[in-house]
């Protein structure tokens, strides 16, 4: 498939949403991929990433091999990705501690739509696919639900974490964000990215990529050979990521990490429950609007090449 200047603009676009979505602790970027139409593609092409590419580059050429990385794809997306958290990351994180029912209810309204989205994929429905949808927001639901752990930030943790991490990150439901508070190592990497301490981040990056190339080749075998059950899976990931999204909570402990105030455990309640200013028809009118975005990103996406870019990732 080839894209026009016109496609790659659209895929900066999704890049942008899903680095927007990444920043925030709840929200998965993969998520995003999801419903913009570039989820398979963009695993498959990261498992595409071996050794083999430097043999196709020393004997066929860089060209030759640029296409076999789908390296326009990568750069797209990794640059609308890049671009939102250096600009969208401020406004995305003031909005947060200033208006928090309003940014959440938005999510809350893209997240619930978006399961509608990756549910209608499934074609037919038995009781093994309810079955993995009911045990995947089972399991997300209670990731969201955990407490925060008091890890001590050695370089074997922070590797794992890093690695553990990258796969909420591309896994629909489960911010990657939040998996760094859960594992306590959000407080070390925020300060390590404040700092510019380049030994730490160099650490997590390394667990980063080992995670990705392996978990990505994980998911591509599992697409291909079990694809309904797994959208069935991730269908209920996102539907258990719900919890953690809920505008009303009630803060019971939080955390200072630099200059952002992290919360550690909460408790979700209903509009009429909260107490001061819950903005209910401002929060549901949010809601709409984050529903209706999933119909713009659907209208966006891709038709045909999930099957063929899974494939044949070269474009």
């Amino acid at each position: 498939m080839r894209r026009s200047f016109k496609d790659y603009l659209v895929l900066t676009a999704k890049g942008m949403a899903m680095g927007a979505a990444d920043v925030v602790p709840g929200v998965s970027g993969g998520t995003i991929a999801f419903i913009s139409g570039i989820y398979e593609e963009l695993i498959s092409t990261i498992s595409g990433v071996k050794i083999g590419l430097l043999y196709t580059w020393k004997n066929e050429g860089f060209k030759a091999m640029w296409k076999e990385f789908n390296g326009n794809f990568i750069i797209a997306l990794l640059g609308g990705i890049l671009f939102s958290i250096f600009t969208v990351m401020r406004l995305t994180n003031y909005l947060l501690e200033n208006h928090p029912i309003l940014i959440w209810s938005f999510f809350f309204g893209l997240v619930l739509a978006s399961i509608y989205y990756v549910a209608k994929q499934i074609e037919k429905w038995t009781f093994n696919v309810f079955l993995f949808l009911v045990i995947g927001a089972g399991v997300a639901f209670y990731i969201t639900s955990l407490p925060p752990l008091a890890a001590a930030p050695n370089d074997l943790y922070l590797f794992f974490a890093g690695a553990i991490a990258i796969c909420a990150m591309i896994l629909p439901g489960i911010s990657g964000a939040f998996i760094l508070v859960l594992l306590g190592a959000y407080k070390t990497v925020s300060e390590a990215a404040h700092e510019f301490d380049l030994k730490i981040l160099g650490i997590v990056a390394l667990g980063a990529v080992f995670g990705l190339l392996s978990f990505s080749r994980l998911l591509k075998w599992l697409f291909r050979n079990y694809s309904t059950l797994t959208l069935a899976t991730l269908t209920g990931f996102i539907a258990g990521s719900l919890n953690k999204i809920w505008p009303w909570k009630l803060k019971l402990e939080t955390a200072q990490y630099g200059d952002k105030v992290i919360t550690l455990r909460d408790e979700s309640v209903m509009p009429w429950n909260f107490g001061s200013e819950p903005h209910t028809f401002q929060a549901f009118m949010l809601m709409l609007a984050g529903f209706a975005l999933i119909l713009i990103l659907e209208g966006l996406a891709e038709k045909k090449p999930v099957q063929d870019n899974a494939a044949n990732p070269n474009v």
